[in-house]
């Protein structure tokens, strides 16, 4: 049978104030209209549902099984609008982040921090993937958006840029002197070089820079993150590619030295990434609108 939930809604307001002209005036109809639509309802159900009494209207046995039923879907359609209310309002809701190890320890930590203290009652949800994964995490609808090492490109998503990003080249005290005078990069070759693993998007990044110079980067290590990267470059084992930003600290303290590049790696940035055409939650505008962001 086909469900008329307008008809189901004048029964359950007849139910409740016992009366065909109160229900009238609660859904704000003519009372016509309300005895119209109980005896549709009950020729569809085969059955009376009500039976007038000299103080209005009562259910029957078969109107009160009805209205047991009636009754707790409408308190769900309740329920449902309130969580809606809630979560326009950032009471309550979900937000899932997609970034790297490292964009979410120096870039995304600080504003999750904000976040979560403005608004307690809003769940985060961060999930640790490389740029590449990230993206392919937002395609499939898993993340509401990423944060993303840029350039990236893809037809099925929008980028927002946000931070700067210099890409650095570091070493230990052991290749101290080398911090004197630039390197040119064609002499990378007669160094050790410690990179990020092959299908990073910083390694793609650093790649492209150095065929642009016609040479080949061969490092002597390969490692899963900036932070190895920099423990390795602190102990000795060769020449860092690092995101200057998140080792501000170690070059202040001297465990690291800058190497300056002829000619230095091209700046680039930090990046936003959405669905294109998908229309996000509250929740996760409100997050964005902390973020610096400018639409590419």
């Amino acid at each position: 049978m086909e469900v008329n939930l307008e008809w189901y809604r004048v029964f359950y307001w007849i139910a409740k104030t016992g009366s065909l002209s109160k229900a009238a005036e609660r859904l704000h109809i003519t009372q016509p209209a309300v005895s119209h639509t109980v005896k549709r309802l009950e020729d569809s159900l085969g059955g009376q549902l009500f039976f007038r009494t000299p103080k209005g209207v009562t259910l029957t046995t078969e109107g009160e099984v009805l209205f047991h039923y009636i009754e707790q879907a409408f308190n769900f359609v309740d329920i449902g609008e309130k969580a809606i209310a809630d979560m326009n309002s950032l009471i309550s809701g979900e937000i899932a982040i997609g970034a790297s190890d490292t964009l979410c320890k120096h870039y995304l930590l600080p504003y999750l921090e904000k976040f979560h203290l403005q608004y307690p009652g809003i769940r985060i949800r961060v999930t640790n993937r490389t740029t590449p994964e990230t993206l392919a995490l937002l395609k499939e609808g898993k993340i509401d958006f990423g944060i993303v090492s840029l350039p990236a490109s893809d037809k099925q998503i929008e980028f927002y840029e946000s931070i700067p990003l210099r890409d650095s080249l570091v070493a230990g005290s052991k290749f101290g002197e080398l911090s004197k005078t630039p390197l040119s990069v064609n002499d990378l070759q007669n160094y050790p070089l410690l990179l990020l693993e092959t299908g990073s998007s910083t390694r793609r990044y650093l790649d492209h820079y150095a065929a642009m110079h016609q040479i080949t980067l061969k490092p002597e290590f390969e490692l899963g993150s900036i932070d190895l990267l920099v423990r390795f470059a602190i102990s000795g084992f060769g020449l860092a590619f690092v995101l200057q930003n998140y080792v501000q600290e170690e070059l202040r303290e001297g465990s690291l030295v800058e190497i300056p590049l002829s000619p230095p790696v091209p700046e680039r940035n930090i990046g936003i990434a959405t669905l294109r055409g998908v229309p996000l939650s509250s929740a996760t505008n409100s997050f964005l609108a902390m973020l610096p962001l400018r639409k590419l």
